[in-house]
């Protein structure tokens, strides 16, 4: 990607990569059994041990490779990505849990690098971090980015579509021009494509609120396809549909 980092795809989230003389950092960690073929894709990089997983948040696509890493590497997580793995309807294992948590933020000083992990709260869950690589110029941005997709907002999880929007606002708004950024699903963006991301979002919430105050049903809104303009951003995991009943049901609260 640039400096240090790498990036890894695969069927679950995108995984970062941070490598040097002082070993590997990884972001995410897809499911179990992609173990084998990360660690083949690791060791491919750099000889180096894996001393860090930080996770984004806790679901499975970015959590399943927890109980394979931790038996070498640290894992590190917010507080809450660690209680939401413990409590789940399936509990993981002792050995998938964070054994370092924090509440707000955390760095790791590895590879001349500060990685940096900010929470950013009810966004797509309760626990999410955002990590950034200073040096490097890079940041990973979990699941508050589905590089052109509608987004998934888990709000069974803690999630609220409003918090999603202020966080990648907060984040762009950050962020220097040039800089990588690592999607949670999709390929490598920079700080355009998180802008139109964000452009979407704006748009899209808007366009339901109007129609809400304009005494629409959703079965109206869905017939008159008031988001078809954003039809391209269905074909992921979030249909048009499946984004507009999200909308649909949080503005109206």
């Amino acid at each position: 990607v640039a400096g240090s980092v790498y990036m890894l795809t695969g069927a679950g989230g995108n995984i970062g990569v941070s490598v040097g003389d002082d070993g590997i950092v990884v972001i995410d960690d897809q499911f179990a059994p992609l173990a084998p073929k990360i660690k083949a894709a690791l060791a491919a990089i750099t000889d180096e041990p894996l001393r860090f997983v930080i996770n984004t948040h806790f679901h499975g696509d970015h959590t399943g490779g927890n109980e394979a890493f931790g038996r070498d590497a640290t894992i590190v997580a917010h507080e809450n990505v660690r209680k939401r793995l413990a409590t789940g309807n399936r509990p993981a294992p002792d050995g998938a849990l964070p054994i370092l948590t924090f509440n707000h933020s955390a760095t790791i000083h590895l590879n001349g690098e500060d990685i940096r992990a900010v929470h950013f709260p009810k966004g797509h869950t309760d626990g999410d971090s955002i990590i950034w690589f200073t040096r490097s110029g890079v940041v990973h941005m979990g699941d508050h980015f589905f590089h052109d997709s509608f987004p998934f907002v888990d709000t069974n999880s803690g999630g609220t579509v409003d918090g999603y929007i202020r966080n990648v606002d907060m984040v762009l708004s950050t962020l220097p021009d040039g800089v990588k950024i690592i999607p949670g699903h999709g390929p490598l963006s920079d700080k355009e494509g998180l802008r139109r991301f964000l452009e979407m979002l704006n748009e899209t919430r808007t366009v339901v609120a109007g129609a809400i105050r304009a005494g629409k049903t959703r079965e109206q809104m869905k017939s008159e396809n008031i988001l078809g303009k954003w039809e391209k951003y269905g074909s992921g995991f979030i249909n048009t549909e499946r984004w507009l009943e999200k909308l649909d049901a949080e503005l109206r609260k």
